[in-house]
């Protein structure tokens, strides 16, 4: 089975506050967008490349030049996170996710991320929380690869098969805490478990195969999964 684990609202709790300064501290140095922080988008389920690209749109960037500044954001985003990340994050670790993570050693799952999150952004980030090392580098898929959420899980069933065919819709599952997780798991023909410890509730997070509480739920419904 192949786990794609989101990261803010699921693994991570009140951990996005010097990334959003970082996402405007790069649409500011590379588009001279002069007060980002103004420009409302909501983030919650979009990838870094989207937030990014509705701040330029709704600043008055054109669709082009948006797009023709995309790389320049990223890089600039991601050099920008590297000075603002506290160098502790572990008190963002919401509650039960360190003992989900140990529990799931040993039963043959194969564990990456599925995250909006540029790449660079998102590995320190869980490293600064004490969490990297239970996710497999060079898989998953991450904001960093496709502006559209949609089309993440695709990029990581490419990434974990073998010999050029995806790893099997039927043993895959996101696992994350926004409509847009459940949406992107749905436009693949995937599993989805929504955790309701992000900003959505229980009945906003409907149409996943199954909603729990907390990690502590998570958990028991996975090992019994996994059992199966």
């Amino acid at each position: 089975m192949l786990l794609l684990f989101d990261i803010d609202g699921t693994l991570l709790l009140r951990a996005f506050a010097e990334h959003r300064a970082a996402l405007h501290d790069a649409v500011r140095e590379v588009c001279g967008v002069e007060d980002p922080a103004a420009v409302h988008v909501e983030a919650a389920g979009r990838t870094d490349a989207e937030i990014a690209r509705q701040i330029l749109l709704r600043s008055g960037i054109s669709a082009g030049a948006a797009e023709a500044h995309a790389t320049d954001v990223q890089e600039a985003a991601c050099r920008a996170y590297a000075r603002r990340c506290p160098d502790d994050l572990s008190a963002t670790v919401a509650p039960g996710v360190s003992e989900l993570l140990d529990g799931l050693e040993g039963t043959g799952a194969r564990i990456a991320l599925l995250s909006g999150n540029y790449e660079p952004i998102a590995w320190l980030k869980l490293g600064r929380a004490g969490l990297a090392g239970h996710f497999e580098r060079g898989q998953g898929a991450f904001g960093s690869d496709h502006v559209d959420r949609a089309a993440l899980p695709p990029i990581a069933r490419q990434r974990a098969g073998e010999n050029g065919t995806p790893h099997p819709r039927e043993q895959t599952l996101v696992i994350g805490d926004t409509p847009n997780d459940v949406a992107c798991a749905r436009a693949d023909g995937v599993g989805c478990i929504a955790i309701a410890t992000g900003p959505y509730g229980a009945e906003e997070l409907q149409g996943a195969d199954a909603v729990v509480a907390d990690a502590a739920e998570l958990a028991g419904l996975l090992q019994t999964r996994l059992a199966a």
